[in-house]
């Protein structure tokens, strides 16, 4: 009987630890692409997902450094997102001089070394909680998010780069006045029609679409209709229409 009833318990505790495994394989099985990370072999500081960082965004609950230069930043960033270059590291410590406050670091995705390297000099001078978006500005663009572009960016683009798509996201009689040169008119709610009648460029969604209006508030609500059509290289500029004609950039 004793050794029925042993035989019973070793059964019994097995099974209850192939549901759990079963229950925890289930579990994990159920995370989405906003929710994991890139996990690296031997990390040395811990990840965030995309969920995290736009949770974080949000609740504007830590600082979330840009790390890479000037000119990347100003051509396209996570809105919200503060630019410290990877190597200006006493900037970095004397814009944060608590070494015990939250930072979170992204760069170039998950082949970019600069939030890597930056993260554990932070850790060498004593820093605690610095974590990474390892996965960085490319897949945080391929999840459909939005990016900004500020004013240098935008000169960039226009006057060196060549490549952009502007979109003109004010009122079509505003449009007619005056506009950005070969800029199309794409109004809030228009993205999808756009991608059907080729004010978009549907034959190649990697091509760079820049959104401009006379708020940003208005040209970000267009560049994230845009970027839930795939158009993975889309921005708005963080500024207005009125800067752009006071640039002179045509």
């Amino acid at each position: 009987m004793l050794k029925l009833q042993s035989l019973l318990s070793a059964s019994l505790l097995i099974a209850l630890a192939l549901s759990s495994r079963s229950a925890g394989v289930k579990a994990q099985s159920k995370l989405t692409i906003f929710q994991t990370t890139l996990e690296e072999a031997n990390q040395k500081t811990l990840e965030v997902s995309t969920e995290e960082v736009q949770r974080i965004l949000a609740n504007r609950s830590e600082p979330l450094l840009d790390v890479r230069s000037a000119q990347e930043y100003a051509i396209a960033h996570i809105p919200g997102s503060i630019n410290l270059y990877e190597k200006e590291i006493e900037r970095i410590q004397q814009a944060y001089p608590n070494k015990s406050v939250q930072l979170v670091l992204y760069c170039n995705g998950p082949f970019c070394g600069k939030s890597k390297r930056l993260s554990e000099q932070l850790v060498k001078l004593g820093y605690t909680n610095v974590r990474r978006y390892q996965l960085g500005l490319p897949i945080w663009r391929a999840l459909g998010n939005t990016v900004q572009t500020d004013l240098d960016g935008f000169k960039y683009v226009f006057k060196a780069d060549k490549t952009a798509v502007y979109v003109d996201a004010r009122t079509p009689a505003e449009f007619a006045k005056g506009t950005v040169p070969t800029a199309v008119n794409i109004q809030a709610g228009e993205a999808e029609k756009a991608n059907e009648d080729g004010r978009l460029p549907y034959r190649d969604k990697g091509t760079r679409v820049i959104v401009f209006a006379d708020t940003p508030k208005a040209a970000r609500q267009v560049a994230e209709e845009i970027a839930r059509k795939a158009y993975w290289n889309s921005s708005y500029f963080g500024g207005t229409f009125a800067e752009l004609t006071k640039a002179k950039l045509w």
